[in-house]
């Protein structure tokens, strides 16, 4: 994946979660997921709860384990060197739950190499659209 310095921001985010959850879906070893996506040091904040790199790496599990498809739709994204803003909805399919679709504000910091050192999100889950009963 190129540097966020040299790409597209919308593409530069939406090709670091399709990369971050394929490896993970498709059973790569944690480790190395995390070696390949974040900083040892990576602190990411989610709706005000702290994620460091060990409770980063614990989130994999449940998304290798649930998650069956996925699509990042970027609405807008905005990159100052290496610090990028974006807005985008991710669509996604589990085992468990079936559909979802979940809108995130995202605010990172990312090394020249493009991993993720630091990040404030919020999300905000989307409701499933209501569906008309059919008349009879």
């Amino acid at each position: 994946m190129p540097p966020l310095t040299e790409t597209d921001p919308a593409t530069f985010i939406a090709a670091f979660f399709d990369s971050l959850t394929s490896s993970t879906v498709r059973g790569d070893a944690p480790d190395e997921v995390m070696d390949r996506h974040f900083t040892p040091d990576i602190v990411q904040f989610s709706d005000g709860i702290r994620l460091d790199h060990q409770r980063l790496r614990d989130h994999l599990r449940p998304v290798a384990k649930n998650v069956t498809d996925w699509r990042f739709e970027v609405h807008e994204a905005f990159a100052d060197g290496r610090h990028l803003a974006a807005r985008l909805t991710i669509h996604s399919s589990t085992r468990k739950g079936g559909p979802s679709t979940t809108d995130v504000h995202l605010f990172a910091d990312f090394t020249e190499d493009g991993r993720m050192h630091r990040a404030h999100q919020l999300t905000r889950r989307v409701p499933a659209p209501e569906t008309k009963a059919e008349s009879p």
